[in-house]
């Protein structure tokens, strides 16, 4: 059992106790996730099966789409609706106003992580912190917000679409919409519909799975469409029964190849013309350096190999 089985998260659990639930429903012990979501968050959970948690890695940071419900005029204490409301204001702005202050969010901004967040500082989990009352200083992380489109306004709720680079808090965007209209805001309500390659169409819910386990499988994602967004490489037989069998490819390989484009330290699967992903590997030479390259220079450094026999 080798793949990605997306399950569509319901409200309530968290990430690891869907991990829990798959698990024990289908008595396979490698299940794991590709990052988790806030248990009041619905949406794209994709969990790795079998041999494909030995991928999980190279899944974490993809892009991911989100519609979000932002409630204007509140700011609580955990930036969504399960904290303690802190401030009112009034909600006294035109749709122009909501339109402007939410696009101007577009781009590479940085966002300072919550205090009520699974982020680690000096090996304590945020969240376990904040309950305590403890507030720490944090540092501000790059992020790119690469379109917002907006769906709706009726006040003092905002429904937005959201794609994003991974680790974006929508919960942070929330309270910065408001604090840009100068009312206030916070994540009333969160849905994931996408996570990289994964989407709505490629899910399952829990229920699916114990009503009819054979007909949710059927969606289950093979890996090499699970790592479909990273730079391919086919190789001839030959060539992959080489790596399969612990061969690393040398610039002079490569040079054998129609080549995609990469840049240094950028991973690649390695595969053969059936779409069978024999590898995945770390570049150690950019692609438009290698004609420059000594021919017995290593350019890849295989760090996966998923079968050992071809």
């Amino acid at each position: 059992m080798d793949g990605v089985l997306v399950i569509d998260k319901a409200a309530g659990p968290t990430s690891h106790d869907v991990v829990a639930s798959v698990r024990k429903l289908l008595g396979e012990k490698k299940v794991g996730h590709t990052g988790t979501l806030d248990p009041a968050a619905t949406g794209v959970l994709p969990l790795v099966l079998g041999r494909a948690t030995k991928i999980a890695r190279y899944l974490t940071g993809s892009d991911k789409t989100y519609r979000a419900i932002v409630r204007l005029g509140i700011n609580t204490t955990t930036l969504d609706g399960e904290g303690e409301i802190l401030r009112e204001r009034p909600v006294e702005v035109e749709e122009a106003q909501v339109r402007a202050a939410v696009m101007s969010f577009v781009g590479d901004i940085e966002q300072l992580p919550p205090m009520y967040s699974a982020k680690k500082i000096d090996g304590k989990r945020l969240y376990e912190l904040a309950r305590k009352g403890v507030e720490v200083a944090r540092e501000t992380k790059a992020i790119t917000i690469h379109t917002i489109d907006f769906l709706a306004w009726r006040s003092p709720d905002l429904e937005i679409e959201v794609r994003c680079s991974a680790g974006t808090y929508l919960r942070v965007l929330a309270q910065d919409i408001g604090e840009k209209l100068d009312c206030g805001g916070y994540l009333h309500q969160l849905r994931r519909t996408a996570a990289g390659a994964f989407t709505m169409e490629d899910a399952v819910t829990v229920e699916q799975l114990v009503d009819d386990r054979d007909a949710a499988l059927e969606k289950m994602v093979p890996l090499s469409r699970a790592l479909s967004s990273l730079p391919a490489i086919e190789l001839p037989p030959s060539m992959g029964k080489m790596v399969a069998s612990g061969h690393q490819l040398n610039v002079g390989d490569l040079r054998t190849l129609d080549l995609p484009d990469f840049a240094k330290d950028a991973a690649v699967t390695l595969g053969l013309d059936n779409g069978q992903v024999v590898a995945v590997a770390r570049t150690l030479i950019a692609s438009a350096e290698l004609s420059a390259c000594r021919r017995d220079r290593r350019a890849l450094k295989t760090e996966r190999v998923f079968t050992r026999r071809l």
